[in-house]
């Protein structure tokens, strides 16, 4: 028995609509999305075949549409179209100049197929809305560097950067042919190949001081990004638990994830937190001392040794 209830049939225009806004879809996808089994997607692809839906398939590829085919505009749901204002926000905030620009003309385009009253309402949403902010997404040395890599992505041409790494004392050029950009303790990153390092390398976007399209072709071929972060994972990391006051605790749980919080546990008024942490000897060390006169370093020996440097330092020059 075929189950004709509201929730498939929004299930079935879902899935229409995805197959429109990507070249192939796996039915293990669409199963993860909807949260259904693969019998059931299988079930709804057959119902949209037989509705006059064209669809392609192809064992072992997924499904895609028959080129030429389009539904008519979309139209929004009312909470489809507030989200808008909140995705619109954060582009503003948190890409850089000319992206954002390209956004807000795409909202535009959206905005237009709304309804009157939805309209009216996005219109009064857009004053309730505000990302505080206190940084800049990316440095000004190169204002426009995630659109110039996206570019580089879509159209798989090659990138020259003038950039300076934390332990260089100036710009370097590299060569890189892009993978990727993610979002990361508060800075965006560019994964991609580096020729002058012949090996895939991760770059800060605010260390970038200029940024240049060359009209070379990748010469690799690249998986997605994904691949490469979550091989990356657990590589180079260090083990760090320390144990601080329970009272204090609660005033670092916002920032703990950004320094590879792991778990906690709790015992006789105390909290011991583990991390595994990339940047131990910098990152960690100097975020540590905001509240370590709180808190116990259990392991390793090598970060007691480090913020007792610091500390030694900071005290150097305060005598000064």
């Amino acid at each position: 028995m075929f189950d004709e209830s509201p929730k498939r049939f929004d299930r079935i225009v879902a899935i229409l609509i995805q197959l429109q806004s990507r070249k192939v879809v796996k039915a293990h996808e669409l199963a993860e999305r909807f949260e259904v089994s693969l019998r059931t997607i299988y079930r709804d692809i057959r119902t949209l075949e037989v509705s006059g839906v064209p669809i392609y398939s192809e064992a072992g590829v997924g499904y895609s549409l028959m080129e030429g085919y389009r539904l008519p505009p979309v139209m929004f749901t009312r909470e489809e179209a507030q989200s808008f204002i909140a995705a619109e926000k954060l582009m503003q905030q948190f890409t850089d100049k000319e992206l954002g620009n390209h956004y807000a003309a795409a909202m535009y385009k959206l905005k237009a197929v709304l309804k009157s009253s939805d309209k009216d309402l996005v219109t009064d949403m857009e004053s309730k809305v505000l990302i505080r902010n206190s940084g800049q997404a990316t440095d000004q040395k190169a204002p426009n560097a995630l659109t110039s890599i996206f570019r580089s992505i879509g159209e798989k041409m090659q990138v020259i950067l003038q950039y300076e790494s934390i332990a260089s004392d100036g710009p370097i050029e590299r060569i890189i042919e892009p993978v990727g950009v993610f979002h990361e303790n508060n800075n965006w990153y560019i994964y991609g190949y580096c020729y002058l390092r012949e090996d895939y390398r991760q770059f800060r976007t605010d260390r970038i001081h200029h940024i240049k399209m060359t009209d070379q072709p990748f010469s690799l071929f690249h998986e997605a990004l994904e691949t490469y972060l979550h091989d990356d994972k657990n590589e180079n990391l260090t083990k760090i638990v320390i144990r601080l006051d329970k009272n204090i605790a609660k005033y670092i749980m916002a920032d703990r994830r950004g320094y590879g919080f792991v778990s906690e546990t709790e015992n006789d008024g105390e909290v011991e937190m583990t991390f595994m942490s990339r940047d131990p000897e910098h990152g960690f060390a100097r975020w540590y001392m905001m509240f370590g006169d709180c808190a116990r370093i259990v392991e390793p020996e090598s970060l007691k040794t480090r913020v007792s440097e610091l500390l030694s330092s900071s005290l150097s020059r305060l005598k000064e």
